[in-house]
């Protein structure tokens, strides 16, 4: 499989090297040359495949013959050694819940699948990789976790200072080894210019370095997995699927129209945001236009630039009409957030955090148009994560979960800066 720059087409790469280049020469993000969609048999009886048997046939056209089938498997099982439940809210919803891997979120899937196909491809490289990462919250514990002790790797992760959670800061800052953070004075837009920055800074060739964010290939792909696992199980309402994903960078959002792409039969999708509503704004007006990032309780969503947008553009040949007939988007504010967490532990008694409550709400406002289809919002973190947020709103005590009480009384280091040059100056050093 060749992957083309998407500001350059004529620039062809392989999956190694996207991997291992993350961004283009030109700064353009990777994109697959060529998607061909799967049999109609696999869909016919998807019931009938586990886990991993559907993650390779989804993944292994984008692969190639550059890891072998028996080592992509290998590195699928270590990947998906989790479960993605679906959880009954009410007659037409339900809740995909993504959180039960090592930290807790949805991005361990692709850190993990990333962190392997990157160890295999280094086995007989002496060099030292730099991962160079962005989060505003859940990728950098993702990244650090995927890639600790990964031998000739070593990680450094972005963040904004103030604006991740308690627990979100613990799993950056306290594994130490190989895992550096750097605490941004800034907002998540500001860590990834700085990434992007360095990744076209001629000094820092030498250093080797990849992203871990969802703009690597090997990070967004195997994001699809568990849409694929999610309709696997409502195939059989017989019911057109709807489903909503909170939305922040859009690399999830994207893996999921790519399954689509694949031939998933996925009716509708839905980008569910909080006040950074650049998405929700271009479907009104047609113009791609970001503004300064407001920051939110829904804070790794706190994003006004989403990088993995060109990519789903991409999907649909920047045809905007075509586009909107499998798209809606929709914006909510902290308030609104707050009462749908309410509702669904009130009415339903399920514990959401706020991200997930996004996603709730834009569900619902789709499902007013299709009262005959059924509907999956993503839970892409466990509440604890957001665990101050969650107690005051609905006024009860979590109980923190294994992976998390294992770090609460560990000392955090970071690092503070606040210029790409105290980056740089560090990269360097």
């Amino acid at each position: 499989m060749k992957y083309y720059s998407l500001n350059k087409k004529q620039h062809k790469v392989t999956f190694q090297k996207a991997l291992i280049s993350s961004l283009a020469p030109d700064n353009g993000l990777y994109f697959p040359k060529k998607i061909t969609p799967l049999p109609y048999s696999f869909f016919e009886t998807i019931e009938q495949l586990s886990n991993e048997e559907i993650a390779f046939a989804a993944i292994q056209q984008f692969i190639g013959d550059e890891i072998p089938e028996t080592n992509l498997k290998q590195i699928i099982k270590e990947t998906l050694c989790f479960e993605f439940p679906i959880v009954l809210i009410n007659e037409t919803c339900y809740s995909l819940e993504l959180f039960h891997g090592p930290t807790m979120a949805f991005k361990d899937v692709g850190a993990r699948f990333m962190s392997r196909c990157l160890s295999y491809f280094n086995q007989h490289n002496a060099k030292t990789t730099t991962i160079l990462v962005a989060t505003s919250g859940d990728t950098g514990g993702a990244v650090a976790n995927g890639f600790f002790n990964t031998e000739n790797v070593n990680v450094v992760i972005l963040y904004p200072s103030g604006k991740v959670s308690d627990f979100q800061e613990l799993q950056l800052t306290t594994l130490g080894e190989n895992i550096s953070a750097l605490k941004v004075n800034g907002t998540f837009d500001d860590c990834q210019a700085m990434v992007k920055k360095a990744f076209s800074d001629i000094d820092l060739k030498y250093k080797n370095l990849t992203s871990a964010n969802s703009i690597n290939i090997a990070r967004w792909l195997p994001q699809m997995f568990y849409f694929f696992f999610a309709y696997r199980e409502l195939k059989k309402h017989n019911k057109s699927i709807v489903l909503s994903c909170p939305s922040g960078n859009f690399g999830n959002l994207c893996a999921g129209i790519l399954a689509k792409k694949l031939g998933l039969p996925i009716s509708h999708f839905i980008a569910a945001t909080n006040a950074n509503d650049t998405v929700p704004r271009f479907l009104v007006h047609g113009e791609f236009q970001p503004k300064q990032t407001i920051a939110t309780i829904s804070n790794a969503m706190d994003v006004s630039n989403p990088s993995n947008f060109i990519r789903i553009q991409e999907l649909y040949n920047h045809d905007l009409n075509t586009f909107k007939k499998d798209f809606s988007a929709y914006s909510f504010t902290d308030e609104e957030t707050k009462d749908a967490m309410q509702l669904l532990y009130k009415n339903y008694h399920y514990v959401s955090e706020p991200h997930g409550a996004i996603g709730y709400l834009g569900l619902q406002e789709e499902l007013k148009k299709k009262s005959d289809s059924i509907g999956v919002f993503l839970e892409t973190a466990h509440p604890i994560k957001f665990s101050e947020i969650v107690e005051s709103t609905l006024q009860i005590n979590l109980a923190v979960p294994e992976q998390i009480e294992s770090i609460m009384n560990k000392e955090k280091k970071s690092i503070q800066i606040a210029t790409y040059d105290q980056l740089k100056d560090y990269l360097l050093s």
